[in-house]
């Protein structure tokens, strides 16, 4: 029997796939973060950014978009992206790939998804932030073009703040997606 390689698309997230990216979102962070910040903080962040009803409200906004990453018909990753703070800005606010298929280049696949996206609302740059302990992701956004600009912490209500470093991007003048 010849094994063919897993058909990969990005589709936009569907309502009523808000659970199941809830679930694979639980799955990455507990994966991911243990090492990072403290298992309070992920369940506080969980239930901040991945709320059905803020998922939905962001859905229908028109100002924030939500993809996914499907191997055949399985959800494996997704990214989140909106209008940034300022002029021709996109802030690439989520991008998460399921754990065990890091590596393989759906990461770097949402990234050009996004930086087309971007272009096509007329952004000229890609802002993201990521924890400055989160080594692999940042060595994967510089691989992938971003460069840090600054260190901030945000404070994100509960007693905790993130400590990250603001990376961007020039997609103006990147290669069509």
């Amino acid at each position: 029997m010849t094994q063919t390689a897993p058909e990969a698309r990005i589709v936009p997230l569907r309502e009523e796939q808000i659970p199941e990216l809830i679930r694979l979102a639980r799955e990455i962070w507990f994966q991911h973060y243990r090492s990072i910040i403290t298992v309070e903080q992920i369940e506080y962040m969980l239930a901040q950014r991945y709320h059905p009803d803020a998922i939905r409200a962001q859905l229908a906004s028109g100002a924030a978009w939500w993809d996914t990453l499907m191997l055949n018909e399985t959800m494996v990753a997704f990214t989140s992206y909106e209008l940034g703070k300022h002029p021709q800005e996109m802030k690439l606010d989520k991008l998460y790939v399921r754990y065990d298929l890091r590596g393989r280049g759906y990461g770097s696949e949402l990234i050009r998804h996004v930086q087309h996206q971007a272009r096509l609302r007329g952004c000229r740059r890609l802002v993201l932030q990521v924890n400055k302990n989160n080594a692999s992701a940042i060595e994967a956004y510089r691989r992938n073009g971003f460069e840090v600009i600054e260190a901030a912490k945000f404070d994100i209500g509960g007693g905790f703040e993130m400590d990250d470093f603001v990376m961007v991007k020039d997609v103006g003048t990147c290669e069509p997606a």
